[in-house]
């Protein structure tokens, strides 16, 4: 690796520590948690590892950052794709379509690497904690909201909420080792769904992903989940 010194120096203390972040962001979506290391990012961006260390001096708080960073920006998204839909149950559809859509490998790959990484590393494993509670809030939201407005009814939508993440998480880790299909089971996930909130069967889509989802019964306003 062939660095320029005068390189490190040009640029300020801020944008270069923004520069390393976003190096570790795409060190861990390219091949993973586990190859994030201080080589690994100075060799992305072209510097030594004493100037990588210099602004991260704790690998483990660097990766712990970084997955919290690359889950936080999926919290985001999901919730840009949702606030388009006008009811809570178009936006239940949504998010269950797009979690469990190849599209998402990336980031469940990542996960998976924190939950096995956060064993042996505590600073990853509060933010995994952390991480889970704000998907587990972020989808309460949505489910408190449902039932707010007689689209959903359920004793604990908290509870609920919990129920369906560990659902999609288990599906979603089986299709990253190739066993099952996620994207194909979708339909599980809706069923479970539908029956604990009350909903009529095939509300939320075909049981066995197959044709086209049904249009909502009624069209309120249009639903927005806050990131937390």
């Amino acid at each position: 690796m062939s660095t320029d010194p005068s390189a490190s120096r040009r640029k300020a203390p801020i944008e270069r520590a923004a520069e390393i972040a976003r190096a570790a962001r795409e060190i861990a979506l390219d091949e993973g948690l586990s190859a994030l290391t201080l080589r690994a990012v100075a060799s992305r961006i072209g510097v030594t590892p004493a100037l990588v260390s210099h602004y991260q001096p704790s690998m483990d708080s660097l990766v712990a950052s970084t997955f919290g960073a690359i889950v936080a920006a999926e919290i985001g998204e999901v919730a840009e794709e949702l606030a388009l839909c006008e009811t809570a149950v178009a936006a239940l559809q949504t998010l269950i379509d797009t979690l469990l859509g190849p599209e998402r490998s990336t980031v469940t790959a990542v996960w998976l690497d924190a939950w096995s990484l956060g064993r042996r590393h505590p600073a990853l494993a509060v933010e995994v904690g952390v991480q889970m509670d704000a998907w587990q809030a972020f989808l309460a939201v949505l489910l408190n909201t449902g039932c707010a407005r007689g689209e959903f009814r359920a004793i604990d939508p908290d509870a609920v909420a919990w129920q369906l993440l560990a659902i999609i998480d288990g599906l979603n880790a089986h299709a990253i080792v190739r066993y099952g299909h996620a994207q194909r089971l979708r339909g599980l996930v809706r069923t479970v769904a539908e029956h604990e909130l009350g909903l009529r069967s095939g509300a939320l889509g075909p049981g066995d992903d197959s044709g086209r989802r049904p249009e909502p019964d009624h069209p309120p306003a249009p639903i927005t989940v806050p990131v937390c």
